[in-house]
């Protein structure tokens, strides 16, 4: 079998309606075009709400006014930076403030998004989303224990311990799930369900037992915020997205393979434990450099893959770029609603994203696209 067939197959993926052998590559070709028209339909998309947003506050700006500021910062001896058409005070709203939180945001939804990709594909269920390995749960003990102990006044130690956890945790579930030189997917699962739940527990537990006004702290890092981003923050998400976009170019086809069976995965060569390892190393990677700057954001890891799966089919190389734009203008769209819906108090991201994301979802699901995925049935 060639890797065009590994496509073919997965575009017939078992859940999926058979079709006769003429339809198959007039679908593979239509969804083709589709992923192509939604690629550059989202950057575009992006490039839009990240200008809004970077627009949008106290300081009155318009969307084309950001856009200028930050063409000129990039791009040095541009006229309207030197001759008084912006004020300092504008220019370093937009540059030092909205820009980093609008970039961060967009950052943080395309690398969980494709976090959730990887999961699903590992453990073959398209219920999984970073969450399911326990990551972010072990963020969450780590981040509350600094606020808890009072270091959260230097708030790198807050981010910092957020890494940690999630690195004890990823740790913690790759030794219990590996058993006789192979990690079974619904060991897994069931392994990042139970030490999850464990995590929680403790959050739960340090967040009763600490002074009240520690309590407000613990439960906005829980529900996630970007409002405090800086562009130092930026670097730590954006090296691990870029780190994870290079594994899923190169395990693509793999992926596909593996979407199949393992049986199938290994007699066309792909050595299934060593490819499982690496999605889930790269996933926790992504997680964790999310959770330690961002808070835990849900819902996104889980739903928008699923959104790409309904819009272009099962082929990961088609996925990848619509969930990582996908994720990447939910998110950014969802924190500027989340600073502007009630202004000038601010909503956590979670609610946000929970509100917005579930209802489209489950429209989504109700169509005729999500029918041929075989999600409605």
């Amino acid at each position: 079998m060639t890797p065009t067939d590994i496509a073919v197959t997965t575009d017939q993926a078992p859940a999926e309606k058979p079709r006769t052998p003429g339809q198959v590559p007039a679908v593979i070709a239509r969804r083709r075009w589709r992923a192509r028209l939604l690629t550059i339909g989202l950057a575009a998309a992006l490039a839009v709400v990240v200008a809004l947003s970077a627009s949008s506050g106290t300081v009155n700006l318009t969307a084309l006014d950001a856009a200028r500021l930050v063409t000129g910062h990039l791009l040095p001896g541009m006229p309207w930076m030197s001759d008084g058409t912006y004020t300092v005070l504008q220019d370093q709203v937009v540059w030092q403030f909205r820009l980093p939180r609008a970039l961060l945001a967009a950052l943080a939804g395309a690398a969980l998004s494709l976090a959730g990709v990887f999961i699903q594909a590992v453990v073959r269920n398209p219920l999984a989303e970073p969450a399911i390995i326990g990551v972010s749960s072990g963020a969450g003990v780590g981040a509350v224990s600094v606020v808890v102990l009072g270091a959260a006044a230097v708030g790198a130690w807050v981010g910092t311990a957020a890494f940690l956890g999630a690195a004890v945790a990823t740790a913690a579930v790759f030794a219990v799930a590996y058993k006789n030189g192979s990690i079974a997917p619904q060991r897994l699962v069931l392994t990042g369900v139970a030490l999850g739940t464990f995590f929680s527990a403790i959050t739960s537990y340090l967040t009763l037992t600490t002074e009240a006004q520690n309590v407000f702290s613990v439960m906005f890092f829980l529900l996630g915020s970007v409002s405090a981003a800086t562009m130092t923050d930026l670097a730590g998400p954006l090296v691990a997205l870029v780190v994870a976009l290079g594994v899923s170019v190169t395990t693509g086809r793999a992926v596909n393979a593996l979407q199949v069976g393992d049986e199938t995965a290994t007699a066309l060569g792909v050595r299934v434990n060593r490819l499982r390892s690496v999605l889930l190393l790269a996933a926790a990677l992504l997680t964790g450099t999310v959770v330690a700057v961002a808070g835990g954001i849900g819902f996104v890891g889980l739903v928008v893959p699923h959104i790409a799966r309904v819009l272009v089919g099962s082929d990961h190389r088609r996925i990848v770029p619509v969930a990582v734009l996908g994720g990447a203008l939910f998110l950014c769209g969802a924190d500027l609603i989340a600073r502007t819906v009630s202004a000038p108090a601010e909503v956590p991201l979670g609610i946000i994203t929970a509100l917005i994301g579930v209802p489209f979802f489950l429209w989504l699901m109700r169509g005729r696209a999500a029918d041929e995925q075989g999600m409605a049935r």
